[in-house]
């Protein structure tokens, strides 16, 4: 019997997952212009209906396999004899997916915070690359940003090939690295982008690699009761906040323009403390010059200041700094007058600070980039009586500093790693440690934790971490001594002691006040040169002179080292170093001693460190002083900055070093 039409179509919105047939689906990285790593098991993976069966093929290898009871499959293939392609992915199910154009080579992975992230158009010779040919042999394939507070399948990315249209906006350590690898090994190559500034490695690193260490675990659970209660706490404060002021008489209450120039203004220094709580003008003439005009002007505000603010430019509002935002943040404050508003000449820059409570003070102001000089003028216009003990005592504590989400444990991991897993790659170029600078001891059992929780889930073995040891920034030091910065590289030598790693020393490429220097192309190439020797069995160099012993001799200490390759080398210094390699900006070099080599420091039992002589002698590094004549302990580029010219005869850096176990400044900090 026929059944009526109503009730075939009442069936089939009733029950529509029967009905439905699930096509086979791949993620994101299975795409068109894809580099499979020539390996003898390359998992390719998807979903399909459960039960149905799948067949995976690529040039002349195919496997086959059945979707699980919930549409999930996977398969492997053996590539470790296939030719570089390019080929068809064909996966057949209920569907056929075909992907065109896929390569066999070499796949690396880089990650890290913002040096990794950073740009090959915002490089020296980014002109020269972009004017390349199309490399139809090196593709990019970038992560598009994401953070979850658990693990997740999903992302966006696709491949493009190496191009003038494509490569200005990837990674430049990325790019270069596999420049290199690809004219070094002549295969093709896939770079793998997951990349995030401003990050710290507990957010790439699994939850369940984070609780495995106690001490790291504490301070994981503490982040996360950060994070899920502080917008309830900001609200709180702000509300508590705005009773006391109305308590104690101290509301703001702007005029909303800036005062009229006259004798009431005085000369103020800057930086330094402006005056007690109320409110506080600051005001200056800014000559701006033709070029200065034709781009956005920024002008920061540092974050040691103390109050909020509002910025005038010739007499408009700009921007301000709001209570709720002083709160939240320690950051620069930053804001930005448009072209429309600039032109060549004088124009008048005013900022209104005040706070209630607290004495105003300002860290530092700069306009422009180099900075503008010039000279303040200041004018008070309010200023609150003292504040009773009781008051005082009842003045709300901020909440602290917003917890970032992307910041937070494993976020990162859980968006921009974790769904990667298991793409066969050949290794892993890392560029990160800025963020745990201020807890550079504890990264000694961070780093190794997230290497060894990332080769685990891979499941492929050990294979290759290369580690971009921090580059030089800050100021020169005038004196030796103690460094977060230097035990942070201690922290990452450290890991050397894995497997399969290496450390590319970027010691001599860095610049004083910008922590992103321009020149990539030095870091991908010395990555390159570890990878190139390391893990392709070229027969080169592929890193500079590492410490391995000392003896003390009299009132000398002599040094030994590895990697000398074709012997030690005492670098002619530069007469100047980088202060801002975007601007070009540089300075005198200063020397600490008269001898062939600089950089050393030497102590003896009472701990108290010297700048050393220190020369080169037999294939040993021989150091001393005549203030310490009888020596116990040595350090090498032991500082944020340090002046130093120990290399081998192939160009590498010596990595800084100490032969000391003294207690170092960053040992109490936890997460």
């Amino acid at each position: 019997m026929r059944r009526p039409f109503w009730i075939v179509l009442c069936l089939g919105l009733a029950f529509p997952a029967a009905m439905a047939v699930a096509e086979v689906k791949l993620p994101a990285i299975f795409s068109e212009h894809a580099v499979l790593q020539r390996a003898a098991r390359v998992p390719v993976w998807g979903k399909a209906d459960a039960g149905r069966e799948i067949t995976v093929s690529l040039g002349g290898t195919v496997a086959r396999t059945v979707a699980d009871d919930k549409g999930r499959w996977q398969v492997a293939l053996d590539l470790s004899q296939s030719a570089a392609g390019p080929f068809d992915l064909v996966v057949q199910g209920e569907n056929t997916v075909t992907i065109p154009d896929v390569l066999v080579g070499e796949v690396w992975l880089a990650s890290g915070q913002s040096n990794m992230e950073w740009t090959l158009a915002r490089t020296p010779e980014a002109a020269n690359e972009l004017a390349a040919p199309t490399n139809s042999q090196f593709r990019l394939f970038v992560v598009t940003k994401a953070e979850s507070a658990i693990p997740i399948k999903g992302y966006q990315g696709k491949w493009v090939i190496a191009g003038p249209d494509t490569i200005a906006s990837f990674s430049a350590v990325a790019y270069y690295f596999g420049k290199f690898i690809q004219e070094g090994v002549k295969a093709p190559v896939g770079m793998i982008l997951s990349a995030w500034g401003g990050t710290p490695i507990e957010t790439w690193t699994s939850k369940e690699a984070l609780l495995s260490d106690p001490e790291i675990a504490s301070g994981m659970e503490k982040r996360d009761e950060d994070l899920r209660t502080y917008s309830r706490r900001i609200r709180e404060y702000l509300l508590a906040m705005s009773e006391w002021q109305d308590a104690n008489q101290r509301q703001d209450q702007p005029a909303g323009t800036v005062p009229d120039d006259d004798e009431s203004w005085q000369p103020a220094t800057v930086p330094g403390k402006l005056g007690d709580a109320g409110a506080i003008w600051l005001r200056r003439t800014v000559e701006i010059t033709p070029e200065q005009a034709a781009r956005p002007l920024l002008i920061s505000v540092g974050e040691g200041t103390a109050g909020i603010e509002e910025v005038f430019w010739n007499g408009k509002s700009i921007g301000r700094f709001s209570l709720e935002e002083a709160a939240k943040s320690r950051a620069p404050r930053r804001y930005t007058v448009p072209t429309s508003a600039l032109a060549p000449g004088e124009s008048t820059l005013a900022i209104r600070f005040t706070h209630p409570a607290s004495d105003l003070s300002v860290s530092y102001i700069t306009i422009g980039r180099p900075a503008i000089p010039g000279s303040w003028m200041k004018r008070v216009e309010q200023q609150f009586p003292a504040l009773s003990a009781e008051a005082r005592a009842a003045l709300p504590p901020p909440p602290g500093v917003e917890p970032i989400s992307w910041q937070a444990p494993s976020h990162l991991f859980n968006a921009m790693i974790y769904p990667l897993i298991p793409y066969a790659i050949q290794g892993v170029i890392w560029y990160q440690g800025e963020n745990n600078i201020e807890r550079a001891y504890q990264y000694r059992k961070a780093l190794p934790l997230m290497i060894t929780d990332w080769r685990s889930r891979w499941g492929q073995g050990d294979f290759a971490f290369y580690i971009c040891q921090l580059a030089n920034k800050n100021d020169k030091p005038t004196a030796p001594g103690d460094s977060n910065w230097a035990e942070l590289r201690e922290a990452q030598s450290l890991a050397l002691s894995l497997p399969n790693t290496g450390e590319a020393v970027l010691i001599d490429l860095g610049d004083s006040v910008n922590i992103h220097p321009r020149n990539k192309k030095d870091v991908g190439a010395r990555l390159s040169a570890l990878a190139l020797a390391g893990t392709y069995g070229h027969k080169i160099v592929g890193s500079g002179p590492v410490y391995q012993s000392m003896k003390v001799d009299g009132d000398k200490i002599r040094l030994t080292f590895s990697g000398t390759g074709g012997g030690l080398v005492a670098r002619p210094l530069p007469e100047t170093y980088s202060v801002d390699s975007e601007t070009g900006a540089k300075a005198p070099t200063v020397r600490n001693s008269s001898s062939e080599l600089e950089g050393f420091a030497i102590c003896g039992e009472d701990r108290k460190w010297k700048w050393a002589d220190a020369k080169i002698e037999g294939g040993e590094v021989i150091v001393s002083s005549p203030q310490v004549p009888s020596p116990v302990a040595v350090r090498y580029a032991w500082s944020s900055n340090p002046t130093c010219n120990l290399y081998n005869a192939e160009g590498f850096p010596a990595s800084p070093f100490r032969t000391d176990d003294f207690p170092i400044t960053t040992q109490s900090a936890r997460y």
